[in-house]
């Protein structure tokens, strides 16, 4: 790698460099998405190095084919595209894979999108988010995997394995890109791209961690926030960059901009030029410039009059070769662009059955009054209510690539299917949004002809996603009213929300006996919840979000600090006058159709070194009537700290599989990692004194056990002199 890198160099002239570190978009036509013929010009110049939303195995090998024979260097293209959750196979939305608790089952669904998106000519893509996302309002949330740093770097890491397999060379493996460094979902307000001001021990110890687990588990690619951070935007921002990401860390892969995220420097106000923003950007450390052009227009005049350093245009085009080489491009530039491959791969019945299984698995029941569900497979007449229910768009969730509605399941004709001897009624009762009220007549007389009703409320997929923020994250339109209509019916009714974020639906938990939270779940959506609304699956989803009661309790999340006053019902104590302080689903929460009894947990010693393992055990029981999946959840709590620590915070999980009766041993191991935190002056520590370990299903439903730790210890240099 590194002779044909030296070879290459020797004979580069500065504008070919640059064009290395330029991104291209293709336009949308009605052949699918093109290269336009002044970018085709460029590829011949030498000019660019990768392109944006080019995908399809003919026409990616014609394009490279145009690198290859008929530029001077003959350096290949790299194809880059928005895989996040599915290619033509669409997935579950991240959120909602979180919410399986399943890495197994998260690498399992890159690795098919991995598959698909490979066969179209695609090398490269812009996924796994691994933003740590507090504030519901915020409309990415449901790109990433929630609130937590500890699941969010599980996920980040399985996600990863799954895009980049074990050899990234393989033709069915892609350079993954780890985003959005960093912090981008501390947004101010939940507004996308907004300012981010964070401690420096959150910034490392909540948002960074996700980050840091992709570059251990050996991500290619890094892409920075479109947001800054204490003042300094992220697509400037040398200091963790350069500083952290690649000086402490290690990590040796390639930065790509966001969409524009170098000529945005100026709006932020830290350039007043193109050609200011360009050197800031290189000099921070990222290599690619999407689509803005700055690198390739305005960089050679700053380099040649010494603005920029001809080393760190050198040393981004390196990276830039070397992934390429890692990828296997200059020993077979067509590998990725195969005609025989993409019919072969694309929507298999291997790939919708393994999208199906983690749609199952993603879906979380909230409540379940009187065992409403699952429901009989004897009942005869099904009433299915609610705009959503039809729509086979909104399943797909947002960055569903080439997914396509008239392949995805709607939630009513998966009911249909599983029920074919059941008449199903439909009614739309309301739009999403809007204050039309003329169908709910309709929707009552639906709901009385019925047994039962299914009743789909929620977000339409375009309301979540980037730039898809609200203000209030109540359920829109006339939704809640339809719901009451539809209750006062006398009818059993059960909630089905699609929703690429948590919602505050307190009158839904207070009045609707049975609750299922499924999200987006991608082209078999409708399947995978007939699934579980009839019993072929028992639910065991959790939450890895925070639901609260109203969206002025945001942000809300399990590990807070205490502060000097906790909350209580009486006295000055940090609480509402209008709503309990507490929310009304906690993280980790998520019922079953058994239940699940826990035993103490057992320490394997109640005193420790810093540098000492503790191994902690727990019993649990299926003590229901039906085989059952479980979370089994373990956190931990610094008791007192030379800062102050939150109440809890996630350190381990297992998902679980148990038959009626059956108990299990589940084991976790702590070690000095798990208990460490930042202190005052940014060192890492693990203090000596008393920790608490809790385990059970859930945050808040859990039993407890403490140990001491006798000495303390550092790990690694102090951040901060």
């Amino acid at each position: 790698m590194e002779r044909l890198v030296d070879s290459l160099f020797a004979l580069m002239t500065l504008e070919e460099k640059l064009g290395q570190l330029t991104q291209l978009s293709g336009q949308s036509t009605e052949a699918g998405p093109r290269v336009r013929a002044e970018d085709q010009a460029r590829i011949r110049a030498g000019q660019v190095g990768s392109f944006l939303g080019i995908y399809g195995a003919a026409y990616t090998r014609r394009l490279q084919r145009i690198a290859v024979d008929e530029s001077r260097l003959k350096i290949p293209l790299l194809f880059a595209y928005d895989v996040i959750h599915g290619f033509r196979t669409i997935f579950p939305v991240p959120l909602a894979e979180a919410s399986s608790w399943d890495p197994a089952a998260v690498e399992r669904s890159a690795r098919v999108a991995a598959v698909e998106a490979t066969a179209h000519g695609l090398h490269w893509t812009f996924a796994p988010m691994v933003d740590i996302a507090r504030d519901p309002r915020w409309g990415r949330i449901v790109e990433g995997a929630g609130e937590d740093p500890y699941l969010g770097a599980v996920m980040a890491a399985a996600r990863v394995r799954g895009f980049q397999g074990t050899d990234l060379a393989a033709a069915n493996t892609m350079l993954a890109t780890a985003k959005h460094f960093a912090a981008y979902g501390g947004a101010e307000g939940g507004r996308d791209y907004n300012t981010v001001d964070l401690s420096p021990q959150t910034l490392h110890q909540t948002y960074l961690r996700p980050f840091q687990a992709a570059a251990a588990a050996g991500v290619g690619a890094v892409m920075p926030a479109f947001n800054e951070v204490n003042g300094v935007p992220m697509h400037a921002n040398a200091d963790l960059i350069n500083g952290v990401l690649r000086g402490r860390w290690g990590w040796d892969g390639v930065v790509v901009s966001d969409w524009n995220g170098i000529q945005e420097l100026i709006p932020h106000g830290v350039a007043a030029s193109r050609p200011e923003a360009g050197a800031l950007g290189l000099h921070a450390g990222v290599d690619v410039d999407m689509v803005s052009a700055i690198y390739l227009q305005d960089l050679p005049a700053v380099v040649r009059g010494g603005r920029v350093l001809q080393r760190e245009v050198d040393e981004a085009v390196r990276r830039v070769l070397r992934a390429k080489y890692r990828l296997g491009l200059f020993q077979d530039p067509y590998g990725y662009s195969d005609v025989a491959r993409e019919r072969a791969a694309t929507l298999t019945v291997d790939h919708q059955a393994a999208a199906r299984e983690v749609g199952r698995k993603s879906i979380v029941l909230l409540k379940n009054q009187g065992n409403l569900l699952p429901l009989a497979k004897s009942l005869k007449t099904i009433a299915v209510i609610g705009a959503l229910a039809v729509d086979a768009g909104s399943a797909l969730g947002s960055w569903s690539a080439d997914g396509r509605k008239e392949e995805a399941v709607s939630l009513l004709d998966g009911i249909r299917h599983a029920m074919p001897s059941a008449e199903v009624l439909y009614a739309k009762g309301a739009d999403v949004e809007g204050s039309d009220t003329s169908g709910f007549a309709e929707a009552v007389r639906v709901a009385r002809r019925a047994e039962a009703v299914i009743l789909v409320l929620g977000e339409r997929r375009g309301m979540s996603g980037e730039a898809s923020n609200r203000a209030s994250i109540d359920l829109p339109g006339m939704q809640e009213e339809l719901a009451k209509r539809v209750q006062s019916s006398g009818k059993p009714v059960v909630v089905a929300l699609m929703n690429g974020r948590p919602l505050a639906i307190p009158w839904l938990d207070e009045h609707i006996p049975a609750i299922l939270e499924t999200w987006y779940l991608g082209t078999p959506m409708g399947s995978a919840v007939a699934d579980v609304v009839f019993g072929d699956y028992s639910p065991g989803g959790k939450l890895p979000v925070t639901f609260p009661r109203a969206t002025g309790q945001i942000p809300l999340y399990y590990s807070h600090k205490n502060t000097g006053r906790p909350p209580s019902e009486e006295g000055n104590t940090s609480k509402y006058l209008d709503v309990p302080w507490t929310p009304l689903y906690s993280f980790g929460h998520g019922l079953s159709y058994t239940t699940f009894g826990y035993g103490a947990p057992r320490l394997s010693r109640r005193s420790m070194r810093a540098t000492d393992t503790l191994v902690v055990q727990v019993d649990v029981t299926n003590t229901g009537q039906r085989p059952g999946e479980e979370v089994v959840q373990l956190y931990l709590r610094d008791d007192v700290g030379s800062v102050t620590r939150p109440v809890k915070e996630l350190r381990g999980f297992r998902r679980i599989t148990l038959q009626p009766g059956q108990r299990a041993a589940v084991t976790f191991t702590l070690r000095s990692e798990d208990l460490a935190f930042y202190d005052r002056r940014m060192n890492r520590v693990v203090e000596p004194g008393s920790f608490t370990v809790f385990v059970g299903g859930g945050s808040a439903d859990v039993k407890e056990a403490r140990f001491e730790v006798t000495t303390g210890t550092q790990l690694g240099d102090a951040l901060l002199r």
